[in-house]
């Protein structure tokens, strides 16, 4: 029986991350889930391709837009399940048993709960707030996608847009989606350059404004500056 779970994982110049977030897939390996790992590059020029090869990766190439490279990335999976992961993300400890555990469930998409790599009170504030949110229907993409592909055909997949792709497949799978009882860990790097106050009124102010109907790219444009 082959294992179910096709990983994807966009990156762009992610060499520094990379490694850590192949790491810990090392469970889900042994527990015998993943089948395959994609990696959707957007343009790397750093060494990030080859890290990917090393780790036997099937590497793919497109445009640099993360809903280009999902979509990319999860037409190309073979599995019965896709596992979307960043490359910045590293699924903790104990992971591969609650995923097991849920794929008995291919009605339903899951995430994982947030944490940083950091400590203190502003990354457990954030992270909190992040889990709040995402129990009312919109997790992020750094916490991390566990659905069944035919789920993921229904609701449409990812929109090949460059900005808020993880938000529109969650608003499509409005009460399909559950929390898994395991953590992501994401790099807290962002937050700490611009300030997590900054970063997180941010990231609100980009929210409101995709609900009202802004422009994606424009807004992606706006977010990146």
């Amino acid at each position: 029986m082959r294992a179910p779970i096709s990983v994807i994982i966009p990156t762009l110049n992610s060499e520094h991350d990379l490694p850590g977030c192949l790491g810990g897939l090392m469970e889900g390996v042994e527990a015998g889930l993943i089948r395959e790992l994609i990696v959707s590059d957007g343009g790397s020029d750093d060494a990030t391709g080859a890290i990917a090869q090393a780790w036997g990766a099937e590497v793919i190439h497109g445009e640099a837009s993360r809903g280009g490279q999902l979509k990319r990335g999860c037409a190309q999976a073979a599995g019965d399940w896709l596992l979307v992961l960043h490359g910045d993300t590293v699924l903790q400890k104990g992971w591969a048993a609650q995923v097991q555990a849920h794929l008995a469930h291919p009605d339903r998409a899951a995430y994982f709960r947030l944490s940083f790599n950091r400590k203190g009170l502003a990354a457990r504030t954030v992270a909190g707030w992040a889990n709040l949110r995402s129990r009312f229907g919109l997790p992020y993409g750094d916490q991390a996608l566990l659905i069944a592909t035919p789920l993921y055909t229904q609701v449409g997949g990812y929109p090949d847009q460059p900005l808020m792709e993880d938000v529109s497949i969650a608003r499509a799978l409005k009460g399909k989606l559950v929390e898994l009882d395991a953590v992501a860990q994401t790099s807290a790097e962002k937050y700490v350059r611009q300030g997590w106050i900054r970063r997180g009124m941010r990231n609100l102010s980009t929210l409101i404004r995709y609900f009202a109907g802004a422009d994606v790219t424009a807004l992606a444009a706006r977010y990146r500056r």
